[in-house]
């Protein structure tokens, strides 16, 4: 029995209804004919760029995806795929339980997530270096007013530090002001704060806004003034 069967079986066997595909124009498909609650998507996809795939999925949906790899070297891939958008990853081999505890963490954020969405918008305008974010919208503008668009993860984190403005925020208190589940590895955290540092940081690489406290967490560098 292939992995993918194996996988499929064991799902099944703890309650969730699950479809297999191996061939990218059928991954594609089941996205729009099933509207999946989660993806569980394999790097090594046959002979095709499990990344691309990753791309194509990410530029579609918002549906959680965890990606997994068939190396340990194989670190650039999983680091990319974080990059464009996988919640979480598995390096095989991997026992099947570990990626069941995987699914139902990414989940359980997920919903977090909603849950927080529904509680309804904070309202006011607020200004930091030349951004400027409406809360009640949630929209995030630049200094010449185009639109940055942001998940529903960055935003949660960009208030996190809009709330508490050059102020050191260890990943524990991170992890809990986003809603993220204490079963979440702190590197969701980190992947969160590389995906907003892409979309503020003039150079990523070399962050100012969002800063690294080394053995702490993360400070949010900027003054924070409300404008209404």
């Amino acid at each position: 029995m292939t992995m993918r069967h194996l996988v499929t079986s064991y799902l099944n066997e703890n309650s969730f209804r699950t479809a297999s595909a191996s061939r990218r124009e059928d991954v594609l498909g089941m996205l729009v004919r099933d509207r999946p609650d989660l993806v569980v998507l394999d790097l090594r996809l046959g002979q095709e760029d499990g990344l691309d795939l990753l791309r194509e999925i990410r530029a579609r949906s918002e549906v959680p995806v965890i990606i997994t790899t068939g190396h340990r070297r194989d670190e650039i891939d999983r680091v990319v795929g974080l990059e464009l958008g996988a919640d979480d990853y598995l390096t095989k081999p991997f026992g099947l339980r570990e990626l069941l505890a995987r699914i139902k963490a990414v989940l359980r954020r997920r919903d977090a997530g909603a849950s927080f969405t529904e509680r309804g918008p904070e309202s006011g305008l607020w200004r930091f270096g030349q951004w400027q974010i409406d809360r009640r919208s949630r929209r995030l503008t630049n200094s010449c007013g185009e639109p940055i668009a942001l998940s529903k993860g960055e935003y949660a984190l960009l208030m996190a530090f809009v709330d508490a403005p050059q102020r050191p925020l260890s990943r524990e208190y991170l992890l809990q002001a986003t809603r993220v589940h204490e079963d979440i590895f702190d590197r969701s955290i980190d992947v969160q704060v590389l995906r907003l540092r892409r979309k503020l940081e003039s150079d990523p690489s070399s962050p100012s806004i969002i800063r690294t406290e080394r053995g702490v967490g993360y400070v949010f560098t900027l003054s924070v003034e409300r404008i209404r």
